[in-house]
């Protein structure tokens, strides 16, 4: 620190110090420090599912003070869902991608399509969004659009906008991914904490596999 202020002086005597500019950088600096960590995801057994993975999610929530940290949040979404439908069904039978590639201009009819069942995985619930699951319509596909609790009234209000709202099912990211993984765990106190388990250890390795950003990992706590 020494080192670096005496530097910082020297650049100023010598004219070529933009101290203004250099505090702004290291503001940016420190507000990237919490996007720099793992989520964590307690596994306290006297919460309920839907708790628990709602801390999870105000995490994300808590980082989006700039663009890369606001993509967090849709990333976390996307690969957790793409992790549950693994857990699901088979591995091999989804298909992921990075978090920044769209489904416009790929060919792809939504973030995950399974049978005929075309999933949009969204932060945020667009027209955009709505009008792809319409193109599903046209196509004899069935759209499933899941987002974030608090973003549900949106999605709904899009597709009454729409007139597709009697035939596209909307779903909260926490109902949806609770009621999995209590289906997994066979309605049993150990089923549930290993089918938990099993979600963290797939979407983990769906990041590893499709991510730069490490710091999109969870880490769980008391295991």
């Amino acid at each position: 620190m020494k080192s670096y202020v005496a530097l910082l002086n020297e650049l100023h005597e010598d004219g070529l110090a933009d101290l203004d500019a250099i505090e702004r950088h290291w503001i940016r600096e420190v507000r990237r420090c919490p996007a720099g960590t793992p989520f964590r995801l307690s596994r306290n057994p006297n919460q309920s599912l839907r708790s628990v993975l709602s801390s999870l999610f105000e995490q994300a929530f808590r980082r989006r003070r700039s663009a890369e940290e606001r993509a967090h949040a849709g990333a976390l979404l996307q690969h957790l869902v793409g992790a549950e439908l693994a857990c699901t069904l088979r591995p091999e039978v989804v298909r992921h991608h990075p978090y920044a590639t769209a489904d416009t201009g790929t060919g792809r009819a939504g973030d995950f399509v399974i049978g005929d069942t075309a999933f949009h995985v969204t932060a945020a619930p667009s027209e955009a969004v709505i009008e792809r699951c319409r193109d599903n319509l046209e196509t004899a596909l069935r759209p499933v659009l899941i987002t974030f609790e608090k973003r549900t009234p949106t999605a709904f209000a899009l597709a009454e906008n729409a007139g597709i709202e009697a035939r596209i099912d909307i779903f909260d990211i926490e109902r949806f991914l609770a009621l999995n993984i209590l289906e997994r765990g066979r309605f049993r106190s150990e089923g549930r904490q290993a089918a938990l388990d099993d979600l963290v250890d797939e979407y983990n390795r769906i990041v590893e596999e499709n991510e730069t950003d490490r710091s999109l990992r969870i880490h769980c706590s008391a295991r």
